[in-house]
């Protein structure tokens, strides 16, 4: 059955200081409330790149192909003139749907969507430097590397075409510990993907999905950390760089712990004069996340332990939640199927997982909307949980709907942010 989330009021004195909740107001609609400087702009002191929001077709797109029903009849109601930023809006890589992944042009395309908050996920090259990459070993399918010849040299596995006549495959493996700062800002972002049967590096930097699109291809200008925060502070968005987990050995080169890779991320936004409140640490290691809820409280109330963890009888238990809130984990993200169901009737629910999280006093982030293509198919791995309920595009609202009334997310990743973003006007989610 639906939860109408109406213990939050109870928690309100607690976590008025925090940023990592909405009120819920209004029992009939349960819509969120805004928090002081939640809204577009927020009072953060920069924005020369600050334009108004433009969210494009693609939400009333995918209202119109909704089943029939209360939630499409409401959603058919809402008028979302004049767009505000919502923090709800999270930009995973920025807009990967169409724009290069962790580049300025998806990033600043993201933050036109809405995004209230953005994302850099942080690997290290070999000169220890911080960079904006999905993974530390993923330079040969989101990047041009391959097209390079004296970077491509330095790769762990140089690009090594297709035989045809055996059936081999292409080869490549591209880090960002491969080659130094200098060397990486020299690559262009690309599309995230690659052709097996390349011959050649330029066949190789093909294979884009057909539900994609290369329109946008045409530059990706590569960001450090350093510079992914300065862009953010003038979008006027908050941060959640994730700290990949590294292939390499560590430590790296013998004294390159773990640890001074956790520690250096944040520093980064201490030594740019970055408040702590506006940035949500993240990582799938448990470890990482207890480093700096311990080594660096500051930022201890917004690090989030990104779960990826296999569904079990312990991992979704009570005492699980529990443990986690215990050793100072205030933030839980796990993958969108992981927080759903189905019912008796085949209606999309809360899981138990996520109902167990919620009593443990855990906020949630949902990762990732708009990453499954077309959903006409169950969605594929993200919707796992309730693929019987999913047979169009639209159903992707009534997803949206169940995760943030329901499970009460705080906030949800998306590939395309203009869709939550949409969303969170018509809601009135800030």
């Amino acid at each position: 059955m639906r939860h109408p989330l109406q213990l939050i009021p109870v928690l309100a004195a607690a976590l008025a200081a925090s940023l990592s909740t909405y009120a819920l107001a209004g029992a009939g609609e349960r819509e969120h409330q805004a928090r002081p400087g939640h809204g577009q702009g927020g009072g953060h002191g920069y924005g020369q790149l600050r334009e108004p929001v433009q969210l494009g077709p693609r939400p009333q797109w995918l209202v119109d192909d909704m089943d029939a029903g209360p939630l499409k009849r409401r959603l058919q109601r809402c008028e979302v003139n004049q767009p505000r930023r919502s923090r709800f809006s999270i930009g995973h890589r920025g807009a990967p749907l169409q724009f290069p992944e962790h580049t300025r042009e998806s990033y600043v395309a993201a933050a036109r969507m809405g995004a209230g908050i953005l994302e850099c996920d942080v690997a290290f090259t070999k000169d220890r430097q911080l960079v904006c990459r999905h993974a530390q070993n993923d330079l040969h399918t989101t990047t041009n590397i391959v097209a390079v010849p004296e970077l491509n040299a330095k790769c762990t596995q140089p690009f090594v075409p297709a035989d045809p006549a055996t059936g081999t495959r292409a080869q490549a493996e591209c880090r960002t510990s491969d080659i130094t700062l200098a060397e990486f800002k020299q690559l262009e972002g690309k599309m995230g993907a690659f052709n097996p049967d390349a011959t050649t590096p330029a066949e190789y930097l093909g294979g884009t999905a057909d539900w994609r699109t290369d329109l946008y291809a045409s530059r990706g200008t590569l960001m450090t950390h350093r510079e992914s925060i300065e862009l953010f502070r003038e979008l006027g968005v908050q941060m959640t760089p994730e700290l990949k987990t590294p292939v390499v050995d560590m430590p790296y080169e013998g004294d390159y712990s773990q640890q001074d890779y956790a520690r250096q991320m944040l520093q980064d936004y201490l030594d740019a004069g970055v408040s702590p409140r506006k940035v949500w640490p993240q990582s799938f290691q448990l470890e990482d996340v207890l480093f700096w809820i311990n080594e660096m409280p500051d930022f201890a109330d917004q690090a989030v332990f990104l779960d990826e963890s296999p569904i079990t009888a312990d991992t979704a238990s009570l005492a699980y939640m529990e443990s986690l809130r215990a050793q100072g984990v205030k933030v839980l993200a796990p993958a969108i199927w992981k927080m759903l169901t189905l019912d008796g009737r085949g209606e999309i629910v809360p899981s138990e997982y996520a109902e167990n999280a919620r009593s443990a006093g855990l906020d949630m982030i949902a990762w990732s909307l708009e990453r499954s293509g077309p959903l006409a198919n169950g969605g594929g791995w993200y919707y796992q949980s309730v693929s019987d309920a999913i047979n169009n595009d639209g159903d992707m609202y009534q997803v949206v709907d169940v995760l943030a009334r329901d499970v009460g997310v705080i906030g949800i990743f998306s590939d395309w942010p203009a869709t939550v973003t949409w969303y969170a006007n018509c809601m009135g989610i800030r």
